[in-house]
């Protein structure tokens, strides 16, 4: 019965069926085979069940968020202060492409939203300084993956949700992650601007520095107030989106003055959508995952683990090669709502701390953004930026082989990741 559902679903995602519809699909056809007519008839409240988790109100208040602040001029302005700061080191724009996608990744949670942001506002600006499109577009590409690392992130209110997992503690592990990303791009773009020799802009004066440094600060308050209230305990992770959304419409209408209040429906619009698409995802997953466990694949799975060895290194190097090529072909919402019920139960075995855990599974998906042939990342940035894949592909190698040697990094240093939530007690 089991290989028999396994083909189906190679078959389905082969012709093009979306992941979402296909989890439906298989669950349902998995019960009909089975001819269990219970599990059919308890299918319905399954799907509304998994949406019964208060954690999944942070999503769509996140994007709202993101839109808000988009829309209010606040992105421009952390993008305008990094370049202040950096542009006049040599290779100066790449380093404020990289510290402009942290600063946005503290406000937006989603990788593919901002390389695609991105992608309109720097790629341009870099190959007018006299970068290639191609590395310009890789760049920005790789950049974006620490969206879904620092905080918000959309896929660790996922996780957190699917396993039971702090949400609060996950965000907090993924500030130092975050930061060693950032800081490893900036050592590679070091070594290439003086091999490539990059191009380097005039220095800002006193003054613009100090006026864009006034006019960056109550976009700042969003990200700190954000992180300052989950560690002091005044609200919860999800009561912070609602925070920051309220805060975000502050700055952009009174402080700014560039929230527009016409174009408010088309981003109220646009919320909804990506909030329909997440959702409907979870829910669909939230049946699969009834069906893996009526079919006991995660005690099986533990079993064949624990047979190949017993140290948890092992395992966390296999579970590492696994999500790297698992990452290369199934989106990483998709595939960490597929594989999250089936992994938690080995997450016990070896007592692993879910936490880091966690952080391992989500920074493994991002980087499948990098990888072809369905990295979402490559796609999106190759249309924006019309680069053809095939290039931006080769350019991106250095930042992928970069980004892989931090996740193994991250996954046998545990305090990198744990350091903050254990000291706040998250």
């Amino acid at each position: 019965m089991t290989f028999i559902i396994i083909g189906i679903f190679i078959v389905l995602l082969l012709i093009g069926i979306p992941i979402s519809m296909v989890l439906g699909m298989i669950t349902v056809i998995y019960f009909v085979l089975v001819g269990d007519s219970s599990l059919l008839e308890s299918t319905p409240m399954r799907l509304y069940s998994g949406l019964e988790n208060f954690g999944l109100l942070a999503i769509p208040l996140f994007m709202l968020t993101g839109e808000i602040m988009n829309e209010g001029g606040i992105t421009s302005r952390l993008v305008r202060f990094s370049r202040v700061l950096l542009g006049h080191i040599r290779g100066g724009l790449a380093y404020v492409t990289v510290v402009s996608n942290m600063f946005l990744a503290s406000i937006l949670g989603s990788a593919n939203a901002q390389a695609a942001m991105m992608s309109k506002v720097m790629v341009p600006e870099m190959e007018k300084e006299g970068y290639s499109r191609e590395f310009s577009s890789a760049l920005t590409l790789a950049s974006s993956i620490v969206a879904p690392i620092i905080p918000p992130s959309m896929i660790f209110i996922i996780y957190g949700t699917l396993s039971g997992t702090s949400i609060g503690g996950l965000f907090m592990a993924g500030i130092i992650p975050g930061i060693l990303y950032g800081l490893a791009f900036i050592a590679l773009i070091s070594f290439l601007g003086y091999k490539m020799n990059f191009p380097k802009s005039e220095r800002a004066s006193f003054q613009e520095i100090r006026k864009n440094t006034w006019n960056v600060l109550p976009a700042m308050l969003v990200p700190f107030i954000i992180i300052i209230g989950i560690l002091s305990g005044i609200f919860t992770a999800t009561e912070s989106a609602a925070v920051a959304c309220l805060f975000a419409f502050i700055v952009g209408s009174f402080f700014y003055r560039e929230f527009n209040w016409r174009k408010f429906p088309k981003i109220l619009i646009s919320t909804v959508i990506n909030t329909a698409t997440v959702t409907f995802l979870i829910t669909m997953a939230n049946i699969f995952g009834w069906m893996i466990a009526f079919e006991q694949i995660p005690q099986m799975l533990v079993d064949v683990m624990l047979g190949i060895s017993e140290n948890p290194f092992v395992f966390l190097l296999l579970v590492n090669i696994a999500l790297i090529v698992i990452g290369m072909f199934l989106d990483g919402i998709a595939a960490l709502i597929i594989l999250i019920p089936v992994l938690m139960p080995l997450v016990t075995a070896f007592e692993i701390d879910p936490i880091h855990f966690g952080l391992i599974v989500c920074i493994n998906l991002t980087i499948g953004l990098l990888t072809p042939p369905v990295g979402t990342g490559l796609f999106i940035v190759s249309s924006i930026a019309e680069v053809k894949i095939e290039k931006l592909m080769r350019a991106t190698m250095p930042f992928l082989a970069v980004a892989i040697v931090i996740l193994f990094v991250i996954t046998y240093w545990s305090d990198a990741v744990l350091f903050i939530p254990k000291t706040f007690g998250l």
